[in-house]
C-alpha cells in the first residue's frame, strides 16, 4: 500500500487530534526558537496537518513545509490561510523528491520523521549538505530501539499499513548525526520510551 494513501486517509482525524504531551511539544518548540533569527530560510520535511511550521512561521523569514499525503498538505494550506499565514509554501512531496541546493538552508526540520523512514542515514546526510555553515537540524524522534528491541520482529506487519517503525537507539542516532559531521548542540527526553527531541549543528 503507498504510504501516501496511508495519510491521506488519516488526515482528517489527525488535524483533529490533540497534541499526546502538550508540555513537552511547547518545549520543543521554544528551544527551538531559540536557534532561529528573522532571516532564515527553513525546511520542515513530514510536517503533517502544518501545526507546528504555522506557530513558527513568525520567526523566520520564510518555511517550506512538505509532506507526501496531499491532504494533509490541502489542511494546512486551509490552517494557514484562516490565521493570515503568508510565508510558508506547502508543497505535496517527499524528501527524496524536494530539489534544494548545497548550503541554503539555515534550518531543517524533521519531526516524528525518522523512525519512518528506510533510510534516514541519507536523508541525515542530504540535510547536511542542504544547510549553511552554523545551520541547524532539529529532529523528534521515536527510538524504541530502547525500549522495544523486539519490534524489529513484528515491524513487517505494519507494511500492509503503509507505516513501519524503523527500530535503532538514540544512541545510533546520535552516532548517525555525528558521523555525518553534525555536532550535537541540544538533546532532550521527556521521559522513558518518549521522542528523544534533539537540535545537531553543522560546523561553521
Amino acid at each position: 500500500m503507498d504510504r501516501s494513501f496511508f495519510w491521506d486517509k488519516i488526515a482528517e482525524r489527525y488535524s483533529k487530534q490533540p497534541v499526546a504531551d502538550e508540555a513537552a511539544y511547547q518545549k520543543k518548540l521554544q528551544v527551538t526558537r531559540q536557534y532561529f533569527q528573522p532571516d532564515m530560510e527553513v525546511l520542515e520535511f513530514g510536517c503533517g496537518t502544518g501545526s507546528t511550521a504555522i506557530t513558527h512561521a513568525p520567526y523566520v523569514k520564510h518555511i517550506q513545509a512538505i509532506d507526501i499525503s496531499s491532504r494533509m498538505i490541502e489542511i494546512a494550506r486551509g490552517k494557514a490561510d484562516a490565521k493570515n499565514i503568508n510565508n510558508i509554501t506547502f508543497k505535496r512531496s517527499s524528501f527524496d523528491e524536494l530539489g534544494v541546493p548545497d548550503e541554503t538552508l539555515d534550518a531543517v526540520l524533521g519531526l516524528s520523521i525518522l523512525h519512518l523512514l528506510h533510510n534516514r542515514e541519507d536523508v541525515i546526510a542530504r540535510v547536511y549538505k542542504m544547510l549553511k555553515p552554523g545551520g541547524i537540524f532539529a529532529t523528534s524522534t521515536v527510538c524504541i530501539g530502547d525500549t522495544m528491541a523486539f519490534f524489529k520482529f513484528i515491524a513487517p506487519v505494519g507494511k500492509f499499513f503503509g507505516l513501519i517503525l524503523r527500530v535503532f537507539t538514540a544512541k545510533e542516532l546520535e552516532n548517525s548525526l555525528i558521523g555525518t559531521g553534525f555536532k550535537i548542540d541540544y538533546q532532550w527526553q521527556p521521559g522513558k520510551g518518549k521522542s528523544v527531541f534533539i537540535v545537531a549543528k553543522k560546523a561553521e
